[in-house]
């Protein structure tokens, strides 16, 4: 009897190592289940333009960047400049600022800094997916003691993730 307590845990010291190196856990990305890719196999996206009353010269050409970068690293679609299976078009239509917090004194302790952008979305294999100029915006806050020429190059790639995503998300994902 005594030996057996002797030997079952020396038999779960000599499993253990087979019980860790058996198990391993993996994480990545879901992949997109609905892109039907025997049918679609390319995506155009257009230059948005920055149509807003502001104007950031930068903005644009990053967002345009950020989108295509969406869709190449996410999917196995290729780009191409006109007539894909799947279009993206639209402009970006707003890039405001706004007071949002006001604090003891009465003075505005916070700004609110939007960007919106409308879309277009045309899937020529299912145009039952289509719309035509959806709006999608993200919003980002900083300290009123601050100048947006301070801020928003820190600023402007988070709401450009969110909205790139936004798109992602309603085209390909259909989430």
């Amino acid at each position: 009897m005594v030996w057996i307590k002797k030997l079952v845990p020396l038999a779960a010291l000599c499993a253990l190592p087979f019980l860790v190196t058996s198990c391993k856990i993996q994480m990545g990305l879901a992949p997109i289940s609905s892109i039907d890719y025997s049918k679609v196999k390319t995506i155009s996206i257009a230059e948005f333009q920055n149509q807003s009353e502001y104007v950031y010269a930068p903005l644009a050409i990053q967002f345009n960047q950020e989108l295509k970068d969406m869709f190449i690293q996410q999917t196995r679609l290729t780009l191409v400049n006109s007539g894909g299976d799947l279009e993206l078009s639209g402009e970006i239509t707003g890039y405001n600022q706004y007071n949002q917090g006001v604090d003891a004194s009465g003075y505005s302790s916070e700004v609110k800094l939007t960007l919106t952008v409308n879309v277009t979305y045309v899937n020529n294999t299912n145009h039952e997916e289509d719309f035509e100029n959806r709006q999608f915006s993200a919003f980002q806050t900083y300290e009123s003691t601050q100048l947006l020429s301070a801020v928003q190059d820190q600023l402007i790639p988070l709401m450009i993730e969110d909205i790139t995503e936004q798109i992602f998300n309603s085209t390909v994902a259909n989430w």
